[in-house]
């Protein structure tokens, strides 16, 4: 028989030391503010240490690694649960009708808006090209053929080379295989729902690295550009910050989640700040998808099926804040070298630049690459391009991390709206994040 007496049921445990204590309070805070507090920081640390700070640039590398890790997974796990949870294959024809003819819609505004602040601001108006290095840029993709490739000749091979629309569309292929199946796929069904779920898991525990990687990313951007090279291009920064700030807001909070969800824009908006403060490190649509998929559900109170469908979808074409870019570079340039443009040129500033920017990639600077395409089309000669993209290329950096805030906030908008519109949304769990 044991001699040792069993402690008390009564007895406390022992109190925690202070790593413990510490431990507490940082999970305690909201990962939200965790992440803001360290893009702040990470900025004054930038400014302050300079060029030396490339010496913490693996910590951000590594961070984005993490997040770029989980995308192609995700992607193809949630789409293809999604579909085989809807169990009507017209629900998703209901659902893919919506987001594309919303994307457009936001993108068509986004282009608007640019032309509007670019007009009123005239970023290009007494601009020097003076110290401007040439860089030329490919041209972009011929539409058939980006068409003809979305269909993989090689399903893994896709996955491999990270070929987003490519694995969108296998991945719907199995979810509608599943629904043909009927009874006898429920076992690949369950197996698909606990694989997203265990991807939704993975991706929290990334996030809790995030505010060392916003950090690091913000660091390096500040001590390697800085504010400097934001002053130097002052007027197109301006028109990147207000156009950003008008699409946000009134484009994406008013018009989209206000007056055509039916929803209060304010949980909104609390509900994907992780997802903003990631996308404004990263300065990439890809990068944020994992993160943007788990407040939609988690914090937006969108249903699996919608979130799984719409934002890869999104991330791929949802480019509102390209789109602007594109459309306030265009009237840059043309001011720049001063081509005299109608109203007709204005449409088709607008068409072209709707059209194209649904093939901008989604990483960092992929704006630069359909510039070509756009200021073509209004008599700019390929020299005169390779001179404006050598001109904002050392500072695309940093509009470049402004203006995919619109690009995240689009594709989260989009699907608060598909979601509530189709039934596929828990109102409750949304309105919960006014109490945030």
């Amino acid at each position: 028989m044991n001699d040792i007496a069993p402690a008390s049921a009564g007895t406390a445990p022992p109190a925690p030391g202070l790593f413990g204590r510490a431990l507490g309070a940082w999970f305690g805070v909201a990962l939200w503010k965790r992440i803001l507090a360290a893009l702040l920081l990470g900025a004054v640390a930038g400014v302050l240490w300079g060029e030396g700070a490339t010496a913490i640039g693996w910590i951000g590398e590594l961070f984005v690694r993490l997040i770029r890790m989980l995308v192609v997974p995700l992607v193809f796990l949630t789409i293809a649960s999604g579909v085989a949870a809807l169990a009507d294959p017209k629900r998703l024809g209901s659902i893919g009708v919506k987001t594309l003819g919303m994307y457009v819609f936001t993108t068509a505004l986004a282009v608007s808006t640019g032309l509007l602040v670019a007009t009123l601001i005239a970023p290009g108006v007494g601009a020097s090209f003076a110290d401007a290095i040439p860089r030329a840029v490919a041209e972009p993709q011929d539409p058939a053929r980006m068409f003809i490739e979305i269909i993989p000749d090689n399903p893994i091979g896709a996955m491999a080379n990270g070929a987003t629309l490519s694995v969108i569309f296998f991945a719907i292929l199995v979810g509608a295989g599943v629904i043909a199946a009927g009874k006898e796929a429920e076992p690949v069904r369950r197996l698909l729902a606990s694989g997203s779920e265990v991807m939704l898991r993975i991706v929290g525990f990334v996030m809790e690295t995030a505010p060392f990687g916003v950090f690091a990313l913000i660091t390096v951007v500040m001590g390697t550009s800085g504010p400097a090279s934001f002053l130097a291009v002052i007027k197109l920064a301006v028109c990147v910050l207000v156009g950003s700030l008008v699409v946000t807001l009134l484009v994406h909070g008013l018009i989209v989640v206000r007056l055509l969800a039916w929803l209060p824009p304010l949980p909104f908006f609390r509900g994907i700040a992780d997802a903003i403060m990631v996308g404004f490190s990263t300065s990439s649509s890809s990068a944020t998808l994992p993160v943007a998929i788990r407040v939609a559900e988690r914090n937006l109170g969108v249903s699996p099926p919608v979130a799984s469908t719409v934002l890869p979808l999104g991330a791929t074409i949802g480019m509102d804040g390209a789109a602007m870019y594109v459309a306030i570079l265009t009237l840059f340039a043309a001011q720049a070298f001063g081509v005299p443009l109608t109203f007709a040129d204005y449409l088709v500033i607008a068409g072209t630049t709707t059209i194209v920017a649904m093939g901008v990639a989604p990483v960092p600077s992929g704006s630069l690459f359909v510039l070509a395409a756009v200021l073509h089309a209004i008599g700019i000669t390929p020299e005169q391009t390779a001179i404006v993209v050598g001109f904002v290329l050392p500072f695309d950096r940093i509009l470049d991390m402004i203006r995919t805030v619109p690009n995240v906030t689009s594709d989260l908008s989009i699907a608060t709206a598909v979601a509530r519109w189709e039934g596929e949304m828990d109102v409750a769990v949304y309105r919960s994040r006014d109490d945030v």
